[in-house]
């Protein structure tokens, strides 16, 4: 056993070197390695300064674990946090699990990468078996900023017709609670949620004593649990090409695997954020905040100017 710059034991396996080796041990410290370095130490830092939420620490059920897809082949875990380019990392796993079924991400349709039998998650292992892999594998999220990809789920999913499911899932309840004197038909379909008024179902009390937020909206925080889970590697979506690459060359990929690059034209910007939020009151997005400010300080993003904080 070896002792590493960044104070982690590594135990040696015969034959190729595991991502988690590449990764600690590196056989040239780059750059690279040191900022992923600094952006555990900030999530762990968090975690530790805001120990009064985890003093009553319960401990993860298999449950807590259903967003972390395992690749076995390559000894790998990545948690999925939707709107921060799950699509494509799952494509991604499902080329790297899949043993020559795919080889170009970009081949697998979107809606099939959503499948979940499509990929195994960890919380279909059992307990010891479960506790191997979270030791061993190495476990890797991506992040964005969280307000942007708020927005971006809220565009996504309440602004487009063909978003039936969520209309009548949420949309409704959310007109019904928020909207004074709604209309029969806006009650019935759900349709039409303004952004205020999706806000406004975030920070009542009543949402979140009912029922655990979607995943589209969820924080990082609850979805992947970086307090309970050392993630080895955080990547951000402002440098999703880099620290996506940087990690299948961990995987040992990068001669045949790219991460697939594409600009989306109606991709979620800081200026569309800011616009969304004019109409917010400062009450509000106090409020909100408060609800994602654990994903704010982890993930070292800072608050954004166009906040009216009380």
């Amino acid at each position: 056993m070896r002792r590493n710059p960044f104070g982690m034991d590594i135990c040696c396996r015969k034959g190729s070197r595991s991502p988690l080796q590449e990764l600690y041990n590196p056989t040239q410290l780059s750059n690279t390695a040191i900022l992923h370095q600094v952006r555990r130490d900030q999530v762990t830092d968090t975690c530790r300064a805001n120990s009064v939420s985890s003093r009553k620490r319960r401990v993860l059920t298999p449950n807590d674990l259903k967003h972390l897809v395992v690749d076995e082949d390559h000894e790998m875990i990545y948690c999925y946090v939707p709107k921060v380019a799950c699509t494509n990392w799952k494509r991604v796993m499902m080329v790297l699990t899949g043993r020559g079924k795919y080889s170009d991400p970009m081949e697998i349709p979107a809606n099939e990468a959503h499948v979940s039998s499509n990929l195994k998650t960890l919380n279909q292992y059992s307990i010891p078996e479960i506790n191997h892999r979270l030791k061993n594998y190495m476990k890797f999220l991506f992040v964005r900023e969280p307000f942007e990809r708020l927005v971006s789920a809220y565009r996504n999913k309440f602004t487009q017709k063909y978003n039936t499911s969520f209309h009548k899932r949420y949309g409704t309840k959310i007109v019904r609670r928020q909207r004074k004197n709604a209309t029969q038909e806006a009650l019935r379909k759900g349709d039409d949620v303004k952004f205020e008024e999706f806000v406004a179902y975030l920070i009542d009390p009543h949402t979140q004593r009912e029922e655990p937020f979607n995943e589209h909206w969820q924080t990082v925080y609850s979805l992947c649990h970086p307090c309970h889970i050392h993630y080895d590697l955080i990547g951000k979506y402002e440098t999703l090409e880099e620290d996506s690459n940087y990690i299948l060359q961990l995987a040992g990929v990068s001669n045949y695997l790219k991460f697939p690059t594409y600009a989306k034209s109606t991709r979620t910007t800081d200026e569309m954020t800011t616009e969304f939020f004019q109409n917010i009151s400062s009450e509000h997005q106090t409020q909100l905040y408060e609800v994602y400010k654990l994903d704010f300080l982890m993930f070292n993003y800072s608050v954004p100017s166009y906040l009216k904080l009380e």
